[in-house]
């Protein structure tokens, strides 16, 4: 054999085929893609920038309707003033709940509608509902018991809403102010249109969320009313339970 011959067949034998096959694999599998060395990822990533700014742009447009509703408070007539529900203890109103129901009675004395519709349902083990403790601490402030509506079986603000829609298509009402705390208003009133009623708000400005709490809610509604808006509330409740 010449000198060459074995130069060259001890080349062969130095490359491991360990090492051959893997740079195979690399041109052949995990070939970067054409668009992507032409700058493909630069308009890849400027779709991503652009994208994410629309989309802390919508929010932020939500964020600021939950807090400019929160602050309007409609002076009108109209059907029926619709009081959402919050938490009771044994037949006792929470102080979130309090509120809501003293800001009914303004309404109520002001003669903005002839009806009072009360909302929710209880928790297991419960002896009352929030609509029954809300009909009974507005009877005590001398609402008429004649005059309310309860809705007694819901366990979310859709939940509540759907029923008083089934009540109040039967006694004709269509037009309905929203009492709840400023945070809580948009998203009702959107749900309310949704359902087909011609909905206004009046927020409580005495309920006992504050602060941090507050600001925190009013992030939390705004990514549910942005939600809201995009898939339709009915199917944000489904997917949430």
């Amino acid at each position: 054999m010449t000198e060459m011959g074995a130069e060259n067949i001890g080349t062969l034998d130095e490359t491991p085929v360990g090492t051959t096959l893997a740079s195979t694999l690399q041109r052949r599998v995990f070939k970067v893609p054409t668009w992507w060395r032409r700058g493909g990822w630069r308009r890849l990533f400027g779709c991503c920038t652009v994208l994410s700014m629309l989309i802390v742009m919508y929010f932020s447009v939500s964020l600021f309707q939950v807090w400019s509703t929160g602050r309007s408070h409609y002076q009108g007539s109209v059907d029926a003033i619709v009081v959402m529900g919050a938490a009771q203890y044994d037949g006792r109103p929470s102080p979130q709940l309090l509120a809501r129901l003293d800001h009914v009675v303004e309404l109520w004395n002001q003669g903005m509608a002839p009806v009072v519709i009360v909302t929710g349902g209880n928790q297991p083990g419960d002896r009352f509902t929030e609509a029954e403790s809300s009909t009974n601490y507005l009877v005590e402030q001398g609402v008429p018991a004649a005059v309310i509506i309860a809705e007694d079986t819901g366990h979310s603000s859709w939940e509540s809403l759907q029923n008083v829609a089934s009540l109040a298509s039967e006694r004709g009402i269509s037009r309905i102010v929203l009492v709840s705390d400023p945070y809580h208003t948009l998203r009702v009133r959107l749900m309310a249109e949704e359902l087909g009623f011609q909905a206004y708000t009046s927020s409580t400005q005495t309920g006992p969320v504050k602060g941090w709490n507050n600001f925190k809610r009013h992030l939390q509604e705004a990514a549910g009313v942005a939600l809201g808006r995009v898939l339709g509330f009915e199917r944000v409740e489904s997917l949430a339970s």
